[in-house]
């Protein structure tokens, strides 16, 4: 069976689904450039849990989790199958390595996973788990939290996590700069030194990105948005170097930069 890459996309408002972006074509070509898996595990920001979390459905429900937007967004179903069989091994293997795992059997997609997978694979045929993150335990926790999943990429498992590159969404009450705003200078210095030590693979600066990187607690007021990150940087294991597949920003301050794992 092929081996997967991991990923982390920025998966940007929901509006993406249906506004044409640089970042909105970049996952519609997405899932054609890779090795069809046998199941995706999702890490979305938008999934907050005390302890991991996996979901186990038959099929997945679309969480329409935003309001406020057009109805052409609500009237979007992406159905998927789960696979709880998948979801029991992953949850047995993260208890081996010492996580409380627990098995959510209700738990559908919300935007942070439906959103991309809409576009990177329309067709909603593919298997697809969700597992939640820990804000409160920060970056060192989510990359043991994928080294623990990084047997899955041999059995054929896209690792995909979900968030956003910079995510202080509090600018939107500032001003009302238009999607194609340009790039604020604090969120370039941000971008560039996470993405130097990104290709460099220095875990240790990227896993104090928060006492290390300028501007960080401006970019992330919280952390829920770039622990995905985490989580696809550890599951690719210790040897794996990184490839920036995409760079765009919106509203001058949204960065949606997307990697791969191998």
């Amino acid at each position: 069976m092929t081996m997967m890459p991991t990923l982390f996309v920025s998966h940007g408002s929901p509006m993406t689904a249906i506004t044409d972006t640089p970042a909105r074509r970049f996952l519609a070509g997405l899932g054609g450039s890779l090795p069809r898996p046998r199941a995706v595990l999702v890490a979305s920001a938008h999934w907050e849990t005390a302890e991991p979390m996996v979901n186990a459905v038959a099929r997945n429900e679309t969480i329409h989790d935003f309001y406020g937007f057009p109805q052409a967004l609500f009237a979007i179903s992406y159905s998927p199958p789960g696979a709880p069989e998948i979801a029991s091994e992953i949850a047995a293997s993260l208890d081996e390595a010492g996580f409380a795992c627990g098995l959510d059997p209700r738990r559908g997609l919300d935007h942070g996973a439906w959103v991309p997978l809409f576009l990177a694979y329309p067709e909603a045929e593919i298997p697809v788990l969700q597992l939640s993150v820990q804000t409160a335990l920060g970056p060192r926790h989510h990359l043991a939290l994928g080294q623990a999943l990084a047997e899955l990429r041999a059995q054929g498992i896209l690792i995909l996590g979900s968030g956003s590159f910079t995510h202080d969404l509090r600018r939107f009450g500032r001003g009302r700069a238009g999607i194609d705003a340009p790039e604020t200078p604090d969120v370039t210095a941000f971008s560039d030194w996470m993405d130097e030590h990104i290709r460099a693979h220095d875990v240790p600066a990227l896993t104090d990105y928060r006492g290390l990187a300028p501007h960080a607690a401006d970019e992330h007021p919280t952390e829920e948005h770039l622990l995905p990150l985490y989580v696809a940087l550890g599951a690719a294991g210790e040897t794996a170097r990184a490839r920036r597949l995409h760079s765009s920003v919106e509203y001058g301050f949204l960065r949606m930069d997307a990697y791969a794992f191998a």
